[in-house]
């Protein structure tokens, strides 16, 4: 096909039309405005009609319920890292070294079990339970060197299995709907990384890179995964969440979100059709902080996609 220049002109207009209207970036809603160091672990609670996530500098455990704009609190004498449901009135939370039960009733906390803090040099992070209902929970390092963290796999049994060391900051971990496929990032890799899952025994096999993030995009913290098993990211520096193809590696789209560190995300609602997206102060100049006023809050937005239905801790084995 012979081309003049109009026609040259007239292609990459419309396919730079094309360009921006699939690259179209959402403006997410305020849900819930907070000061948090670091807003972390959003998870959605079902039975509670619910999201949960945590300020992990700030010691605090936030409830927010969206159909009656309400909220609650919990605090701790150390840092607190993730959560994850359990039953209508428990969870389970991961502190810094120490997995416990929280009654949300009462406000009363059990021991379920201790990680390795490595002498204060490492801390818990992210974490999420695998289908089978065991809870998976990573360390970072604080004063370790590099790849001295690891991710963890807790049994309700109170049984803890080293299952991927030379970590060093673990953060997102989600697995497919098929449960043959866990996907994982180890923030300054630059990557999320695939692992075949075996559900009955929890073991995982390193299957190879699904995604090598854009250079300039930030690193690959929380993560979530949709019914059409693609991987939403969210990116600490990267102003935004980042959706997936891993099975191309390739980016879909970006919810841009007006906070520069993005450190979570969960899919929400009665249908779960709710994107909620959690945000950070820590590491922003005052300027930043001017340019940005609603860095640490929570963040919600319907990207016309639903996700799939958290896993519960199960208590029994």
């Amino acid at each position: 096909m012979k081309f003049n220049s109009l026609s040259i002109f007239t292609f990459f207009f419309f396919a730079n039309m094309f360009s921006i209207h699939i690259a179209k970036a959402e403006t997410p809603e305020l849900a819930y405005r907070a000061e948090a160091t670091t807003g972390e672990g959003s998870i959605w609670h079902p039975d509670r009609k619910s999201i949960f996530w945590v300020d992990i500098e700030g010691k605090t455990l936030y409830e927010f319920l969206p159909e009656t704009k309400t909220s609650e609190k919990w605090t701790f004498d150390r840092m607190v890292t993730t959560v994850v449901p359990e039953t209508a009135n428990s969870v389970i939370v991961a502190l810094q070294d120490e997995i416990i039960r929280l009654n949300l009733s009462d406000g009363s906390s059990a021991s379920i079990a201790k990680i390795n803090d490595g002498g204060g040099s490492l801390r818990c992070n992210d974490g999420k339970c695998d289908p089978e209902g065991r809870l998976w929970v990573g360390t970072m390092t604080l004063t370790a060197p590099r790849n001295s963290a690891a991710l963890y796999m807790i049994h309700a049994n109170a049984t803890v299995e080293k299952k991927i060391d030379s970590v060093t900051i673990s953060n997102g971990i989600v697995w497919t709907a098929d449960k043959k496929y866990m996907y994982y990032n180890d923030t300054p890799t630059g990557r999320i990384a695939r692992y075949k899952y075996d559900a009955v025994s929890g073991d995982v096999i390193y299957d190879g890179v699904a995604v090598t993030l854009e250079r300039g995009t930030g690193g690959a913290d929380g993560m979530t995964i949709d019914s059409e098993g693609n991987l939403w990211v969210a990116q600490w520096g990267g102003y935004g969440v980042y959706c997936y193809n891993p099975v191309t590696g390739k980016l879909i789209r970006k919810i841009e979100v007006p906070a520069p560190n993005v450190a979570s995300c969960a899919f929400g609602g009665e249908n779960l059709d709710i994107l909620y997206i959690t945000t950070a102060r820590a590491g922003l100049s005052d300027e930043k902080l001017k340019e940005y006023p609603l860095s640490g809050s929570l963040f919600c937005c319907k990207p016309g996609v639903k996700g799939v239905q958290p896993n519960y801790f199960k208590n029994k084995e």
